[in-house]
């Protein structure tokens, strides 16, 4: 598929995408030096290993290997085609591609998967025209604007209207190709006993639920009138699973990004009525308990995260789970304080958008206070028994506080709400925190420190001609002469096969009159391994101006590698000379030579 599209095309459309911009859509990246790390979205960690570098528009994970260009990225973390990220990135960037090299849409999706999408995107149209534009979308259109939602939300969130009419929906996909089968299989029609098909979403206002590129992947449906349940969401497929999609993620991450915050609410229209209050960067789980999967998802881009679930008893319980996994993801948590009778849409009506924001989003509670009113529903603060319980879980929950003053303030708290001297609560809490420290020593005991440290260290246990090699090409992909010079001396003559491959290609490159250019050098290797070797050598630390002197010593380790590998070959041939000769002392001796040079060889060289 590369090679149909021009190289000239393909350079313009990378340009057009900063690396930094396009990592940044899924990682939460802070800079460091010239590069920018974070936190590696192929494997878990927990100390940023993945680092981005703007001058080369490169990606490298010193954790788990991967490396690349933002085509590879993209082509990686999407499970993209070649021609589908550079498809992706034209469109985010404006730039057309020639209409006699398009490919189908979605390659990598199946025929069927591809329909579905087809037919959400069609019904998304269908349902919004018949809320803003018709008579049959009167009611629904009602209903929203007695509930505060304006035009321009509607227009923004795709907002539409399912009449009640069983077949509407079904002649409106039928004539535009799609079979009735599989509507039924992606949930948008519904089958009696009969096997007679209707609108699942017949009287009801439409929030489309699209993934984070955007694409309407399925379908919420709140009743206007009497119609049971009240809520339905499209049943799970191949392409909604509801414990890994948040409502609204596509359009809030710019906005979570820009704030370094995201607000998490528990409905669709809580994160509407949130919008217009100019609270953007707010998200909804989609009628289930928050999973671990969205948790990592929100870590990955922001390290703040604002609960507000309604105010009620389910809500709180719900507040108190997400915020717990939520932690345990690394995440810092405040939860958003609102009346047992109140959820965020409600308030809003209520008290309006600029209360919202000062006197819920503003004013929430750090975890620590959170989770003190919470715990306080399960006692009878009253009895003496209860009160020491809660004080003693409270403490608990205290103890894993690192900061020494904020664990203080809530130490005073208790002290003058339950008349215990601090001295006593700082006694007990010191014994909590003793043995944390314990679990976590023990937990980390096998453990090396980090993958990054693991990187720092390993030029110093390499033999000295493999460093030799990588600095070599490290220079070499960055300096065209300096490539030349090694290729002069020494050709593709290097000890380990990938680093011959990567000099014979990179010379090639260079004959082709490309000036140095590492992400577009990694467009002609197809080889995975390779590409992150390439990504992990350019990464190296290099000196902005080597002598001739340096680069020759490089080459003489490499050649001196050569030269004992010669005499060793020269030995070995003289030890199995000497057993010819039925002279086992001689051979024995050589055999002693053979064994010191090979150990001089890995220590030394």
């Amino acid at each position: 598929m590369a090679n149909q599209i021009p190289e000239a095309l393909i350079e313009e459309i990378r340009k057009a995408n900063d690396i930094v911009d396009i990592i940044g859509d899924y990682v939460q990246l802070k800079k460091q030096g010239r590069n920018y790390f974070g936190l590696c979205p192929f494997h878990g960690e927990k100390t940023p290993s993945f680092s981005v570098t703007q001058d080369k528009q490169i990606f490298h994970c010193f954790g788990c290997g991967k490396g690349g260009n933002v085509v590879t990225f993209l082509m990686e973390i999407e499970s993209f085609s070649f021609y589908e990220a550079i498809q992706f990135l034209a469109e985010r960037s404006g730039i057309s591609l020639p209409q006699s090299i398009q490919s189908p849409k979605d390659a990598n999706l199946s025929k069927e998967t591809q329909d579905m999408l087809s037919a959400h995107e069609w019904l998304t149209k269908l349902y919004h025209h018949l809320l803003r534009f018709t008579k049959e979308g009167k009611e629904g259109y009602a209903y929203l604007k007695d509930r505060g939602i304006d035009e321009k939300a509607a227009d923004i969130f795709q907002l539409g209207f399912s009449p009640i009419a069983d077949h509407l929906t079904v002649e409106f996909l039928k004539k535009k190709g799609f079979h009735e089968q599989l509507l039924v299989k992606a949930g948008l029609l519904q089958m009696n006993e009969a096997g007679n098909t209707s609108d699942r979403f017949r009287g009801r206002i439409i929030f489309p639920i699209r993934n984070h590129l955007g694409k309407t992947v399925a379908f919420g449906g709140r009743a206007v009138g009497d119609y049971k349940p009240k809520y339905i969401n499209s049943p799970e497929s191949e392409l909604f699973h509801k414990g890994k999609l948040l409502y609204n993620f596509d359009l809030a991450k710019r906005y979570i990004r820009k704030e370094n915050e995201v607000v998490l609410l528990e409905g669709q229209m809580d994160v509407i009525a949130a919008y217009q209050a100019g609270v953007h960067n707010a998200v909804a789980t989609l009628g289930t308990a928050l999973t671990e999967f969205q948790a990592k998802l929100l870590k990955r881009y922001v390290n703040n995260v604002i609960i507000c679930y309604d105010g009620d008893r389910a809500g709180l319980d719900a507040a108190y789970k997400a915020a717990v996994i939520l932690r345990q993801c690394g995440c810092e948590v405040r939860v958003a304080y609102l009346q047992a009778n109140m959820d965020p849409d409600s308030f809003i009506r209520m008290h309006g958008g600029q209360a919202f924001n000062d006197e819920v989003i503003k004013a929430s509670d750090t975890f620590m206070t959170f989770y003190m009113r919470f715990l306080k529903k399960d006692y009878q603060l009253n009895l003496e028994a209860d009160r020491i319980q809660y004080v003693e879980k409270v403490l608990k929950q205290i103890a894993t506080i690192d900061s020494s003053i904020e664990r203080e303030y809530y130490l005073k708290e208790l002290s003058n709400e339950f008349e215990i001297s601090m001295e006593a609560l700082m006694d007990e809490i010191s014994g909590y925190r003793e043995m944390f420290a314990r679990n976590k020593d023990n937990q980390q005991k096998n453990r090396y420190t980090s993958s990054t440290v693991w990187n720092k260290v390993r030029s110093k246990l390499l033999p000295a001609f493999h460093n030799a090699e990588r600095q070599l090409i490290a220079y070499m992909l960055q300096d065209v002469s300096i490539a030349e010079k090694v290729q002069e001396k020494i050709g593709a003559s290097f000890h380990i096969d990938a680093h011959k491959i990567i000099a014979t290609y990179l010379y090639a490159f260079y004959e082709e009159g490309n000036a140095p250019n590492v992400s577009l050098f990694l467009e002609r290797i197809t080889d995975t391994n390779l590409q992150q070797e390439i990504t992990e050598i350019a990464m190296l630390p290099l000196q902005e101006n080597i002598s001739d002197k340096q680069l020759n010593d490089y080459v003489r380790t490499i050649i001196a590698k050569q030269t004992d590998k010669v005499t060793i070959q020269s030995l070995r041939e003289q030890q199995k000379e000497a057993e010819k000769q039925n002279d086992p002392i001689k051979a024995a001796q050589i055999a002693k030579q053979i064994i010191e040079l090979n150990y001089q060889l890995k220590h030394t060289n």
